[in-house]
């Protein structure tokens, strides 16, 4: 029997990392009690977020408090993840995908390592077909350039077998200077690469969105629709609703406030 299409949804603002956190959660209860029945959806979120620093679950109560202090002196928030992994950047310029899949549709279910590993070559696939760049060999999770240059990070949670959480992308220069200011994922000798630079053209975040999505469906072997909100009942005015309060939000800083 083949399997349910995933369906997807791209939001235009760049979304508040908490609430967005929120919609995560659910999604998450919103897929637990459909699947009782077999009615529930896979989903795919793509987006930017406004500026946030993001921990993960490997790090310390002391050094989340020296970060959190730093960090949001220079105009970002500053936000505990439940994902895996450790310090990390989200902002705009950059897409970050948040597949909600239930592992458990396959038999046997596909494995946390294998579905990460797909999640990788999903992003590489996207680079060498659309853009022409071609990664290198990591002992790390995610895609790089060259040994020290990183431009894709994954980072997920698994409960019940359901999925949150995701990857990111750098994709214009925007990011770049913010990931200046940590030490991303731990990795000391690593500076975050980005497509317009390795491209050196003018690429937007909204361009890449469909091969994404046509590489993401490939890849997990999975047939991608979009989702209409406005038909999607709960989980739609969820949508709508975190659309608005991203609008209210307003401006960003387009770079850290480092005087």
């Amino acid at each position: 029997m083949p399997l349910p299409p995933v369906f997807y949804h791209y939001f235009c603002t760049p979304l508040p990392y908490t609430r967005t956190i929120l919609l995560q959660e659910k999604i998450h209860q919103l897929q637990l009690a459909a699947r009782r029945s077999s009615s529930h959806h896979d989903i795919l979120l793509l987006l930017e977020h406004r500026p946030v620093y993001t921990s993960g679950r490997r790090q310390t109560e002391q050094e989340l408090h020296t970060e959190r202090a730093r960090l949001t002196s220079i105009g970002a928030e500053f936000a505990v993840a439940a994902r895996g992994g450790q310090l990390t950047y989200h902002g705009p310029g950059q897409l970050v995908g948040y597949p909600l899949l239930d592992l458990a549709r396959t038999s046997p279910p596909i494995g946390i390592r294998d579905y990460i590993c797909v999640m990788q070559k999903m992003i590489q696939s996207y680079l060498l077909r659309t853009h022409g760049i071609t990664h290198v060999p990591s002992d790390h999770t995610g895609v790089f350039l060259d040994p020290v240059t990183k431009i894709a990070s994954i980072g997920v949670q698994v409960r019940h077998r359901l999925t949150t959480h995701g990857f990111s992308m750098n994709v214009t220069k925007e990011p770049l200077e913010w990931f200046r200011q940590v030490v991303a994922c731990g990795l000391v000798d690593v500076k975050a690469g980005c497509i317009t630079e390795a491209k050196g053209d003018n690429t937007r975040v909204e361009d890449v969105v469909p091969g994404i999505v046509d590489a993401f469906g490939t890849l997990y072997g999975r047939d991608m629709v979009k989702l209409y909100p406005q038909n999607a009942g709960e989980l739609g005015e969820a949508i709508l609703a975190l659309e608005e309060d991203a609008l209210a939000a307003g401006a960003w800083l387009r770079a850290p406030s480092l005087n």
